[in-house]
């Protein structure tokens, strides 16, 4: 079954874009992963998924259910983590953690303290006096205690140090394990590509790009260092060109036996090729004008 899919959902804020003839599918137990930079859209469709705001047109279903027809049958099934945090002051972590709990009308106590545990969470502590990194994780606390069907977190990991976000992460896996599916928004590249499957990449709020992790981060382009003096002026291909002190850095999909021409021409002390990281290709994605690499 799938977990998400959409056709051609739209929200338009009066004149304003948010998203647009959105069509995006998530299988259920997949570790998804949703990316794009402040503005391209993704908290738009978090909240339209979530029944917080109501699509302009199309559609979306969650679990096979139309999101607009089943909203609370829906919400039963979802842990949803907004990417800022807001409590009813004057309340303690564990009242907050027990309203959440009995929205639901379950008794998530033990999966609570446990989380609680993991994350280093004080329940004593009252929400007024907390950090923004406690905030997230009390936050965090609340869409994992009911051990739901479908987690959809919208930039999770903001505020939470190293240590914490790696634990974060193995409850996830956990989560995802036991037959959970993680829709992931993030614009933190290095967090899709070590723990999603599959991802999508928004711009201006439409896909642009959607497939296996593995196969986005593949391309032709490699990461090119030059240690000596070389002379690189009207070769076809290079990208994001920075120069140093005795050295060039660039992206380059052109020919290679071009580029070993010109640089047998010239003096080279030492010579590294790599693939690009993801977050070199994302970038790419979002080149309005430039041709895919």
């Amino acid at each position: 079954m799938e977990a998400i899919r959409t056709t051609d959902l739209t929200k338009y804020y009066g004149k304003s874009r948010g998203i647009t003839e959105l069509n995006l599918t998530v299988k259920e137990r997949e570790f998804f992963g949703f990316m794009g930079p402040n503005g391209a859209g993704k908290s738009t469709t978090i909240r339209t998924l979530t029944g917080l705001i109501f699509p302009t047109s199309g559609s979306a279903r969650i679990f096979g259910k139309d999101i607009r027809k089943s909203r609370e049958t829906i919400l039963e099934n979802i842990g949803y983590l907004p990417s800022e945090a807001v409590f009813y002051p004057g309340m303690k972590v564990k009242d907050v953690l027990k309203l959440s709990a009995q929205m639901r009308r379950k008794n998530c106590s033990k999966k609570a303290e446990e989380l609680c545990e993991r994350l280093q969470l004080d329940l004593s502590r009252k929400v007024d006096e907390l950090s923004f990194g406690n905030r997230k994780k009390t936050a965090i606390v609340c869409a994992l205690q009911s051990s739901p069907k479908l987690l959809i977190l919208d930039e999770p990991t903001g505020g939470l140090d190293p240590l914490i976000q790696r634990e974060f992460f193995d409850i996830l896996k956990e989560q995802n394990r036991k037959g959970a599916t993680i829709f992931l928004s993030s614009h933190v590249l290095s967090e899709i590509q070590r723990h999603c499957s599959r991802a999508a990449i928004i711009r201006e709020g439409r896909i642009i790009a959607c497939g296996e992790v593995s196969a986005l981060s593949k391309t032709n382009a490699r990461r090119v260092t030059v240690h000596g003096s070389v002379s690189l002026k009207g070769l076809d291909g290079i990208r994001n060109l920075t120069e140093g002190e005795g050295f060039v850095n660039f992206l380059y999909n052109g020919g290679m036996d071009l580029l070993l021409q010109r640089l047998a021409a010239g003096h080279v002390t030492d010579l590294a090729v790599s693939e690009p990281d993801l977050e070199e290709i994302f970038l790419h994605y979002y080149e309005k004008d430039g041709d895919k690499i």
